[in-house]
């Protein structure tokens, strides 16, 4: 949706609870002295500025990462690439996927951004700086996934973070992940998906679970950000999930449960 613009919603629980899974696949990831291609199709901006018009009008990251993050170790990977992304932008920042992925990839490594939406992608040209193996692609992004999978190198992650916006993306992504899997049996594919109160995800997952049985599932719940927001929770479905990557979920798990009680 060209509509969505996620400087809104920048550092919610969502966000804490997707960035910090992707923190931790990648930094299982990059332990291997062997390139990676990690790929993105929905990346927006890469760096919001929580002191923004947007960002104060929903205050979303109050409930967000200003309550949660600081309850994780200093050397949790998400941590690091919080606290490095604002000791070189600020520290009312916060950084998107593609800023948080930058933290742990090698400059050997491949990054494939797609975005759509033009205002998006401006700002991520602004917040990733020319290298040779960033490639930004202003396209729909779940075509750009299917074209470049398999990618070169084959080892890797793809992150799915669509707006959800549009109801038919359910069934779209039910459709495309399973013929992804199929063609990139060897990448780690995480997506990501609310938890509204309609709970509109389950027949998506249902699809998604029957096709791919061994992927892994996460899931926390959250009071909503604000009177009459719609978003109860946030929930990760992950193919060929890292090792390890289980035990940091219920680490996060915890996390939500112990700051969601007071």
């Amino acid at each position: 949706m060209l509509s969505y613009q996620h400087a809104y919603h920048a550092g919610n629980a969502a966000d804490v609870h997707k960035h910090a899974l992707l923190a931790l696949a990648l930094d299982h990831l990059v332990q291997k002295d062997k390139a990676l291609t990690y790929l993105e199709t929905h990346a927006g901006r890469g760096l919001y500025d929580l002191t923004s018009d947007a960002a104060r009008k929903t205050a979303e990251a109050r409930q967000g990462v200003d309550r949660f993050a600081s309850h994780l170790p200093d050397a949790h990977p998400y941590r690091r690439a919080l606290t490095q992304a604002r000791m070189r932008h600020g520290e009312r920042t916060y950084p998107g996927s593609p800023l948080v992925a930058q933290t742990f990839l090698r400059p050997f490594d491949t990054r494939i951004l797609a975005e759509l939406h033009p205002q998006e992608f401006g700002g991520l040209q602004d917040a990733l700086r020319p290298h040779p193996n960033v490639h930004l692609r202003q396209e729909d992004g779940y075509a750009m996934l299917n074209a470049m999978c398999p990618p070169t190198p084959r080892r890797g992650l793809a992150l799915l973070d669509p707006s959800w916006e549009v109801k038919a993306e359910y069934d779209r992504v039910a459709r495309l992940l399973p013929k992804i899997a199929r063609k990139w049996n060897v990448g780690v594919l995480m997506l990501w998906y609310p938890l509204l109160r309609d709970a509109r995800h389950r027949p998506m997952l249902a699809t998604l679970t029957a096709a791919l049985p061994d992927a892994m599932q996460h899931e926390v719940r959250f009071p909503p950000a604000r009177d009459g927001h719609g978003m109860v929770g946030s929930g990760m479905f992950i193919v060929n999930p890292p090792w390890g990557l289980r035990q940091g979920a219920d680490q996060i798990t915890h996390l939500f449960e112990g700051r969601n009680a007071q």
